[in-house]
């Protein structure tokens, strides 16, 4: 959280505001990282932690520790130096790297930042030629997986963004001099147009919509009349590990299995989306327990702490997935900055999994963990 107050300095408050906050009265924003107090670790003493491996797989790749990086959008909102140097930080520490659809650097150049496993965040819109275009570029640049978002039928209800100006388009009195002490930011943003989806630029969009921006654009296209047979279309288009992200109940899960997917992340969007949805590592235990011999199971929201990755895993995820807690760290230092978040975010599993008396990834189980209920 350190990162999060350098963050605040560093940006335009409307920016800062825009990672930060959540949908309505931001409880389930909250109650993502909270819900982890919920869960104490049981400690197994006198176990031989001469050495710890953090070793895992994901998607079919061997991974060094079993947290990704989650897809999120237009990270040079929060740094100039973007997504690619997120996946030169994913590359040094031997991670899985998700790049979103609202990027602000193509699939292609992402590909070549890094040399680690990447997955690639989809929207069906609906246009599916975009779609499968963009499953054409994913193959040629030879990303591992693919991940389907199904929480935003429409946008949540971010009442932040509204005050701050940051979704209206119209300027705000109360961010005025926020801007201005940011005009590096704006120089960015208004001149070297750097703040482009860039992903969705590259696309082919019929002529009528020419004259719209392109966010005007993506928000017209989101298709609410979206089925599970969508993700078998999607299956069959892309062959190899699909993820759905944004499901949290057993019966969705099954869905997403019976649709030809074999990974799921467990996800209310950051709290950004559907107010009062459960925390993602309230939804692990019964999904795992119905479907973890069938499917890789993903924690992704609130994590701030290793502890938090260890009790997800015991609980019967397969990895955990972050998203501002590497955001926070690139605002407030670029690359460097997420190099050093997520340096002390695995020096925190490592001590924390000696202390716990648990010499492997693997060996962690539902003997480590209980509800404090």
């Amino acid at each position: 959280m350190d990162f999060r107050r350098i963050a605040r300095r560093r940006l335009p408050a409307p920016v800062f505001h825009y990672l930060d906050g959540g949908a309505d009265d931001e409880w389930t924003l909250k109650r993502n990282t909270d819900a982890f107090n919920d869960y104490e670790i049981l400690p197994a003493q006198l176990s031989d932690v001469s050495s710890v491996s953090l070793k895992s797989t994901l998607f079919g790749k061997s991974v060094d520790w079993p947290v990704m990086l989650s897809p999120t959008g237009a990270s040079k909102l929060f740094h100039a130096s973007g997504e690619p140097a997120v996946v030169r930080a994913a590359e040094k520490f031997g991670m899985t790297y998700g790049l979103s659809t609202l990027a602000t650097t193509t699939i292609e150049d992402v590909a070549v930042a890094g040399d680690c496993p990447k997955m690639y965040q989809i929207y069906i819109l609906k246009d599916r030629g975009v779609a499968a275009s963009m499953i054409e570029r994913c193959k040629a640049s030879g990303y591992t997986a693919l991940c389907l978002t199904v929480d935003t039928p429409v946008p949540g209800n971010r009442e932040r963004d509204a005050v701050y100006g940051f979704s209206s388009g119209r300027l705000r009195m109360r961010s005025v001099p926020s801007w201005i002490r940011h005009a590096g930011w704006l120089y960015r943003a208004l001149v070297r147009k750097d703040l482009e989806m860039v992903n969705l630029a590259t696309s082919d969009r019929p002529s009528q919509f020419d004259d719209m921006s392109l966010l005007e654009y993506f928000n017209d296209q989101l298709d609410r009349s979206l089925t599970w047979k969508d993700v078998e279309w999607l299956a069959s288009k892309w062959n190899g590990p699909l993820v759905v992200k944004g499901i949290q109940t057993v019966a969705d899960c099954r869905h997403a299995l019976n649709s030809g997917a074999t990974a799921v992340m467990l996800s209310n969007h950051g709290g950004r989306q559907l107010e009062g949805a459960p925390a993602p590592v309230d939804c692990i235990a019964d999904v795992a327990d119905a479907l973890h011999d069938k499917l890789e199971i993903i924690c992704d929201g609130g994590i701030r702490r290793g502890t938090h990755v260890i009790k997800a895993l015991a609980l019967g995820a397969s990895a955990c997935s972050i998203g501002r807690a590497y955001l926070y760290p690139l605002a407030a230092g670029g690359e460097q900055g997420v190099i050093r978040g997520l340096s002390l975010l695995r020096d925190e599993i490592l001590r924390s999994m000696a202390l716990m008396g648990c010499d492997s990834i693997d060996k962690l189980g539902k003997g480590f963990v209980r509800h404090r209920g």
